[in-house]
């Protein structure tokens, strides 16, 4: 089957946000408008498309991405169906802990928009996807939603942008009154006005500029066009001898300033009413990257390290990113994937470059959130799923057998918190393991491991509302009942100082006895860098096969931990002598030597114990702010900033995960159920010496 959209017509976005800022609203207003439901789902009663999910409706979140397809037509060009376009629209999470969804889909899409609330502006998840958007250079349009709520302010909350996230943003577009007087929008490149009528807003009807506002507008526009026009040389020499610049020109020089990342327009709107979404879909086509506008995807020859670029075309050789795997109940296991280059068909076979091993391509399925539509053939540029791959987990490059290549992974945080997990009945502890492993499989921040010392079983992620889904999903998807333990910190160590020690294992009996004999130096790292080894052996003091065994043993002993047998974390340790003895020396001898000087030295290098640290905002109001302020203090917080919203103090702090367990709790009954929280990872740092004293005795008992 031929490509029947051309693929500088096609648009790979996501939408993203802060929990609450209205993204699954606006992705179903996106599907009721270009066709693909005929009905428009809303959270509040349950009924949305796209979280499709038994446990994100009745909670009201969103907690997997779901991926979709859909067409549009630019409202200007309605009438001219040769300007319609293919929009694969994925709808990413809010709560910070499912931020996993959030960073591996952006990896893949080429554009996004970005949704804020018009009463709160940005908030703490706002920033953190907006991290990730610059981590992976991705365009993006702004949204300010809910411009029809009490408390309402287009100004604050674009004034909040400029702040927070970017000197880049600027409006494309005016609000025509605000909270239940808000009617329609003004388009400052067109320079018209146009409200919305009819049950969905589906009538767009062009108004005159409200008197009172023309000033502002007039202002804005001069203001954007200016931004615009530095961007190109020939647009900034007519715009400073006075010319009228026509709106063709404004576009296309808009488009390629979004591409390159040089200025983010700011849309408006409120999705809930049906205003503003149609707009924003012309914005995605008009200003967002189709794949061909992109740099070549890079990555290096899993032979050779070279690096090698594929650009986006059919007729390059097939390169993919799975960026997600999703256990379907009616067809097992699903491989979400971004085809870079080339063509992938339906029979043929794969080669899982991350791997290194084959893969067949059974089926292809095109994803319309939980429906799909099977395919013989995924092109350059487009988003799919690839049915029953064996070996494929996220991250993983899957390319044409002949041509390989290995494209960048993606880099996953770590989980802050576990819990222990017990089996309810016999047949339960069987189908656990299946279970648990089928979940890890999904989500690369959610972890199991066996505890050595009592043999239980502990899951850890980044939350405990992330472990109370999974959970949850173990006991409807897979049948499982579970009894959990109380949630345990991940806490790592890590050392202070630098120390040096000798490591010596040697065994002597009848026959073949055991030498391994090194000298390693330890040192600190920076916190976040994780382990790194240095060999600076000379002249084959210690022959060359027993340096990875030797790593190996040092490796061990990092995971079995120092002071509280917690992780060993951001340390160097170099190998730099030892001995080695021509008959009795084996790796197994090096790599128990490794493990006994590496805790010799870390012991003598001040061991700390490291504990999470978190990112909090609450939101209460003004009465109760002294109570909540000093809770947090005698959390051991730090209080960062104070600040306020229509009726509200919002109260930006840092506190220990330890400290935060059941806080909701009593949040709720200082502020007579009045206040609301979010909490996010931020970073690790040494505990004090009587709270290490007391995990190491917790830990020891």
């Amino acid at each position: 089957m031929p490509r029947q959209y051309p693929i500088e017509k096609t648009r790979n976005i996501g939408i993203i946000a802060h929990i609450d800022a209205g993204k699954t609203t606006v992705s179903e207003r996106v599907l009721f408008y270009t066709g693909v439901s005929h009905k428009i789902g809303e959270v509040h009663t349950g009924d949305t498309v796209m979280d499709w999910m038994e446990q994100e409706r009745e909670r009201g979140i969103t907690i997997t991405s779901a991926a979709t397809t859909c067409f549009w037509t630019p409202t200007y060009r309605a009438h001219d169906k040769t300007h319609e376009h293919r929009i694969n629209l994925i709808d990413t999470p809010g709560h910070i802990d499912f931020t996993v969804e959030v960073k591996r889909s952006l990896r893949v899409l080429d554009g996004a928009v970005v949704v804020f609330d018009g009463v709160a502006g940005v908030e703490p998840q706002s920033e953190t996807n907006w991290r990730y958007a610059d981590e992976y250079r991705v365009p993006r349009i702004c949204f300010i939603n809910k411009l029809d709520r009490m408390g309402a302010s287009f100004v604050k909350s674009f004034q909040s942008i400029k702040d927070r996230l970017t000197q880049d943003a600027i409006p494309a577009q005016l609000p025509i009154g605000l909270e239940s007087d808000f009617k329609g929008v003004v388009d400052l490149l067109a320079n018209k006005a146009f409200s919305f009528e009819g049950e969905h807003g589906e009538a767009i009807t062009e108004i005159p500029i409200p008197e009172e506002m023309k000033g502002e507008v007039e202002a804005a526009r001069r203001a954007l066009i200016e931004r615009i026009a530095e961007n190109d040389d020939e647009t900034m020499a007519a715009y400073l001898d006075g010319k009228e610049i026509d709106l063709a020109t404004l576009r296309r020089v808009l488009r390629k300033a979004v591409i390159g990342n040089k200025i983010v327009p700011v849309l408006c709107g409120s999705a809930l009413k049906n205003k503003g979404v149609q707009f924003m879909l012309d914005a995605v086509i008009e200003y967002l990257p189709a794949p061909t506008d992109l740099p070549p995807v890079k990555g290096h020859d899993p032979k050779t390290g070279a690096e090698i670029e594929r650009t986006a075309s059919d007729e390059e050789p097939f390169s993919a990113l799975a960026f997600k795997i999703a256990t379907d109940p009616y067809v097992g296991s699903l491989a979400f994937f971004r085809n870079y280059s080339g063509v992938v068909k339906r029979g043929t076979y794969v080669y899982n470059a991350t791997k290194g091993a084959q893969e067949r391509v059974g089926r292809i399925v095109r994803m319309h959130a939980n429906d799909r539509e099977e395919v013989e053939e995924i092109y350059a540029g487009e988003i799919a799923a690839i049915v029953g791959l064996k070996d494929t987990t996220t991250g993983d490059t899957l390319c044409d057998p002949d041509r390989r290549i290995v494209l960048e992974k993606i880099t996953f945080p770590e989980p802050v918190i576990g819990i222990r997990i017990e089996p309810k009945t016999k047949a339960d502890q069987e189908k656990m393991g299946t279970a648990l492993h089928r979940l890890a499989e999904e989500d690369p921040t959610f972890r199991v491991a066996g505890d050595p010392d009592t043999g239980e079983t502990i899951i850890s992620g980044m939350g405990e509302l992330h472990l109370e889904i999974i959970v949850d999903r173990m006991k409807r998807e897979f049948g499982v009942e579970a009894n959990v333990g109380r949630p345990q910190v991940a806490y790592k160590e890590t050392i202070m100082g630098e120390a040096e020690a000798e490591g010596k294992y040697i065994r002597q009996s009848g026959g073949r006895g055991q030498y391994g004999h090194v000298w390693l130096r330890v040192k600190p790292l920076e916190r976040g860098t994780g382990f790194v080894f240095l060999n600076e052996i000379k002249g084959g003091v210690i022959p060359q096969e027993f340096i990875p065994a030797t790593e190996k043993g040092v490796k061990e002993a990092l995971d079995k931990g120092i002071l509280a047998h917690y992780p060993v974390t951001d340390v160097e340790v170099t190998l730099y002598d030892g001995s080695f003895h021509e008959v009795d020396s084996s790796e197994a001898a090096f790599k128990i030597a490794g493990s006994i000087a590496f805790q010799e030295a870390a012991k003598r290098a001040k061991p700390v114990i490291l504990e999470p640290i978190m990112k909090i905002q609450v939101l209460v109001p003004p009465d109760f702010m002294g109570e909540v302020t000093g809770n947090l203090n005698a959390k051991r917080g730090r209080i960062e900033g104070l600040s306020d919203r229509p009726g509200l103090k919002v109260i930006d702090a840092q506190v220990p995960l330890s400290e935060m367990f059941g806080y909701a709790t009593e949040l709720r009954s200082a502020s007579q159920g009045r206040g609301s929280f979010t909490m996010e990872f931020d970073h690790y740092e040494p505990a004090p010496a009587n709270v290490a004293q007391l995990i190491i005795e917790g830990k020891k008992r």
